[in-house]
């Protein structure tokens, strides 16, 4: 028999994975505003108190969250914006009832809680410092969920693509299609960020709720690339034969107002040391993408 899960954001370019692949193993109770019979919007502590004490799941998986980071840049500081009402309130109402129902919360984070200062890769116990809207309310919800005192797991990734498609292009569908669409397209070679395979988080959102996990982890694939070297590696595993220059993450900051952090790569020993199965490489999860 299946095992209750309540979840939000089932629906996203990563839940909508995890729900496809571990459908046998879960029922999921979802949390979603659009939900065609049972709508929940989790910027309601009534709506999402009263799922929870419907759900007799021991476990709530918190996906949702407003993840366009120039829409979020364009809502700085603005409290009844949606990026703070889905990414700190959302989170806060979960974690009350969390609390209340006594649920296991594991909280989906992201590598944009650092200001991308450091050149080595994040390891879970370096400082959160976010230089821009996205990440300082993700870092907002961080902090509600560490404060809370219903058991909890926060795991955080980057730059997340899937071997499917979805309707929202992911990370490397992201530069295929850009590359397509821009003769002149270039790569940054001095930014850098840690792809996140999603098909593999998947199992590690499985690994979290079944192990009832407690603490920070970095689940990504682990690696560190600049845009310039995932996409040479996207054009050659896949045999796509891309035409694109090199750019400067350095000289696109002087035109930008938006802050632009340098390095998201994160550090997953810790996580290594502790799943039960193993990650795919970046090259090896790029083989699988089925564009």
């Amino acid at each position: 028999m299946s095992t209750s899960l309540l979840i939000t954001g089932a629906q996203g370019l990563v839940g909508s994975r995890f729900v496809s692949d571990f459908g046998q193993s879960y029922a999921f109770d979802e949390l979603d505003v659009h939900h065609p019979t049972s709508p929940v919007d989790i910027t309601s502590f009534e709506a999402v108190l009263g799922a929870f004490q419907k759900s007799s799941a021991q476990s709530v998986v918190h996906l949702a969250a407003y993840t366009d980071v120039t829409g979020a840049w364009q809502q700085t500081g603005d409290k009844t914006g949606v990026a703070y009402k889905v990414n700190v309130t959302g989170t806060e109402n979960i974690v009350k009832a969390a609390e209340a129902t006594g649920k296991h919360l594991l909280h989906i984070s992201t590598a944009y809680v650092f200001n991308g200062e450091k050149s080595e890769s994040y390891v879970e116990s370096d400082p959160v410092s976010p230089i821009e809207w996205y990440g300082q309310t993700k870092a907002m919800a961080e902090e509600v969920v560490m404060k809370s005192s219903a058991p909890w797991c926060i795991l955080r990734i980057d730059q997340p693509f899937r071997s499917d498609s979805f309707v929202k292009p992911d990370a490397v569908r992201k530069i295929v299609n850009l590359i397509r669409t821009r003769p002149d397209a270039k790569l940054f070679n001095d930014h850098y960020f840690g792809p996140t395979f999603i098909d593999d988080f998947s199992k590690v959102i499985d690994w979290a709720v079944r192990t009832s996990a407690s603490g920070i982890y970095h689940a990504s694939a682990g690696e560190k690339l600049s845009d310039f070297e995932f996409g040479t590696l996207i054009s050659d595993t896949l045999g796509l034969d891309l035409q694109f220059g090199a750019g400067s993450l350095a000289e696109y900051l002087k035109t930008s107002q938006r802050p632009y952090q340098k390095n998201t790569s994160l550090n997953i020993a810790k996580l290594q040391a502790a799943i039960d199965f193993e990650l795919k490489t970046v090259k090896e999860a790029v083989s699988l993408v089925n564009l």
